[in-house]
């Protein structure tokens, strides 16, 4: 078999078609194929964004994938209601665990505080840092 080997930029639809390469691969190997995902968002009163969450669902698994909140709304207490509210469209969905991720520069604390555990780091994050992942079990 001759083939070739390239190199280049984003490639939106390569990116696609090993989703779904890895997607089928994966049912194929756990019997789970329930894939989905879903977003959180907070407005303030002139439509600007205060904060959101972006996650996914697969197998009873949640993943959070991305969670910010406006500089100057971060003592509101949005990011605790971001986080129950995700947890709880996580259960709606028929997930009983949750998992996260986040740099030390950033909140494990906050994840932490919320009752999640951390399970291991990625070192070499710039500036000295990790990424810290933490998984909850969510209780019904």
């Amino acid at each position: 078999m001759t083939a070739n080997l390239t190199v280049g930029e984003h490639d939106a639809e390569l990116e696609q078609r090993l989703s779904q390469e890895l997607d089928d691969f994966n049912t194929a190997a756990t019997g789970a194929g329930d894939r989905g995902a879903f977003s959180i968002k907070v407005a303030d009163e002139v439509g600007e964004l205060v904060g959101g969450l972006a996650a996914w669902t697969w197998g009873g698994l949640c993943g959070i994938d991305m969670v910010w909140i406006r500089e100057d709304s971060r003592k509101d207490g949005w990011g605790s209601k971001i986080l129950l509210a995700a947890e709880a469209e996580a259960r709606r969905r028929g997930c009983n665990r949750i998992a996260v991720s986040s740099f030390t520069f950033q909140a494990p604390g906050f994840y932490q505080r919320h009752g999640y555990v951390e399970t291991g780091r990625t070192l070499g994050i710039p500036g000295g840092n990790e990424d810290v992942h933490m998984f909850k079990t969510l209780e019904s």
